[in-house]
């Protein structure tokens, strides 16, 4: 169970709640189960999408970010590797945020928008980087003994 003295007993309970990480990994990486599903259905837009934003060989670019986009969430969703699926997420992400967010070179309120999803984007890395140190940290329990633990963890 963690441990906060300043945190209340029923929050700790939830945060202590063994299949909270594994299910919250599901909606941290939904965007790009999405649109890797999007571009993998229609690789021709996919490949438009990689052109606008400059990225060449566009169809490489395109084909990288699908199998990031699925192997990536998937292995982080799995709890395996979540390292290295996180990793990738966040280094497609900061790719994304570099070259679809530069309000350094916008006005207005184009720059408003590109400055808001830049951050945003910022912060999606610092989540990919969170659940990779709670991987390491606290590694998914077995499905057999979770159940035991929680057990176990209740009697404190």
């Amino acid at each position: 169970m963690l441990a906060r003295t300043d945190t209340p007993r029923w929050i700790v309970a939830i945060l202590s709640w063994p299949a909270l990480l594994p299910l919250v990994r599901i909606p941290l990486t939904s965007a790009f189960l999405i649109g890797g599903l999007q571009k993998l259905i229609d690789f021709p837009a996919a490949v438009a999408e990689q052109a606008h934003f400059g990225l060449q060989p566009a169809w490489l670019w395109a084909s990288a970010t699908i199998i990031v986009e699925l192997v990536g969430s998937a292995v982080v969703i799995t709890g395996r590797w979540v390292w290295l699926g996180a990793g990738g997420l966040g280094v497609l992400t900061a790719v994304a945020m570099f070259a679809a967010n530069n309000f350094w070179t916008m006005t207005g309120h184009e720059r408003f928008m590109a400055l808001n999803s830049f951050f945003e984007h910022l912060g999606l890395i610092a989540g990919f980087v969170l659940v990779a140190v709670m991987s390491v940290r606290t590694p998914l329990p077995h499905p057999a003994t979770a159940q035991l633990h929680s057990l176990e963890d209740s009697h404190d």
